[in-house]
């Protein structure tokens, strides 16, 4: 009981963060919309910055889990198509999971202001994800896959206009439909370019 009612705190911080910012965020607010006071809140966390370094902690592994990590980094693609594939699955992921999208919104808010968001933000909307597809490309190269290049230069140009179109999803929900196909078409592009002649099928 006590480890659902921890979780219900950080789920209501979450949601709250992401709207109005840490400093927005009142406490007495946050416990009533749960049924709680002030008093049972602070028997789980001792303070809203304890809140705030417990919710950064747990998407961080929630993130991890769903897109790996340095130490748990996906399967590099057998063909072009499957880049492709991979691709949508996270973006389908990034952009549905609202769990993701909240968080994503709180490190554009908490960013200027606390310094671990700051890194956060950097690491999730830039570094990781150059990181992560450096590896996927140079593995690529050496299955053959895709042209000999640069795979830190090609997994920049990659992932930049694509972490943009999901920030735009953020900023006009109705147009995510549209930010999703120009996504695909956009990796459907970068293979055509980029890939191999004999490329598997």
């Amino acid at each position: 009981m006590a480890k659902d009612t921890k979780e219900r705190i950080l789920d209501e911080a979450l949601r709250q963060f992401s709207q109005k910012g840490f400093d927005g965020t009142n406490i007495r607010e946050l416990t009533a919309s749960l049924g709680l006071v002030k008093s049972s809140m602070y028997k789980h966390y001792k303070s809203k910055e304890e809140i705030w370094n417990s919710l950064l902690d747990r998407m961080i592994a929630y993130y991890n889990e769903r897109f790996g990590s340095a130490e748990n980094l996906p399967p590099v693609p057998d063909t072009l198509d499957e880049l492709t594939a991979m691709t949508m699955r996270m973006v389908d992921i990034t952009v549905h999971d609202e769990r993701i999208v909240m968080t994503r919104k709180l490190l554009s808010i908490e960013q200027y202001r606390d310094e671990r968001a700051r890194q956060l933000a950097t690491k999730h909307f830039l570094t990781g994800l150059t990181e992560m597809f450096t590896y996927i490309f140079d593995g690529m190269m050496k299955k053959g896959l895709l042209r000999n290049d640069d795979p830190q230069m090609l997994a920049f140009a990659y992932t930049a206009p694509i972490s943009a179109l999901i920030h735009l999803c953020d900023r006009e929900p109705q147009k995510t439909a549209d930010a999703i196909s120009q996504i695909k078409a956009f990796s459907e592009h970068f293979v055509r370019a980029y890939g191999q002649e004999n490329r598997s099928e």
